[in-house]
């Protein structure tokens, strides 16, 4: 596995336990925004994984059409009905519609991308090219 694909992991995993502490742990209004852009960041990240060597704009793309995608699939109750075959379901699908979440979710992969920019540019590899071409 690459070094890139592990980060990606890594990242993933912890994202996942900041959605989850903040699901278990807060009531607040400001916790269902930070934890549909978590959602988003989360997609971000598995979309770099499973296509690592595509451009991050490519990869922020195809991640707000998935959530979005997503999103709009709650308007068919489907993941209602899934819901109550697994419970976990709701995690990945949710439950009910909410055009405020595509806000939360354009701003996660915002700053999924904005790190993942910044994380390639502080990688050995960027950093020596950049100073093969400086010279």
């Amino acid at each position: 596995m690459s070094k890139r694909r592990r980060a990606l992991l890594i990242l993933a995993l912890i994202t996942v336990a900041l959605g989850l502490s903040i699901r278990a742990f807060s009531d607040g209004a400001w916790a269902d925004p930070v934890g549909d852009g978590l959602y988003a960041v989360l997609v971000y990240l598995a979309i770099a994984f499973l296509v690592p060597r595509k451009s991050k704009a490519v990869i922020a793309v195809v991640a707000l059409v998935t959530c979005v995608a997503v999103e709009l699939f709650q308007l068919t109750g489907i993941p209602t009905e899934l819901r109550l075959v697994w419970a976990p379901l709701a995690l990945i699908f949710g439950t009910t519609f909410g055009a405020i979440d595509l806000i939360a979710y354009a701003g996660g992969i915002a700053l999924a991308f904005v790190i993942d920019s910044i994380g390639r540019r502080l990688t050995p590899d960027a950093t020596e090219g950049f100073a093969r071409r400086v010279q």
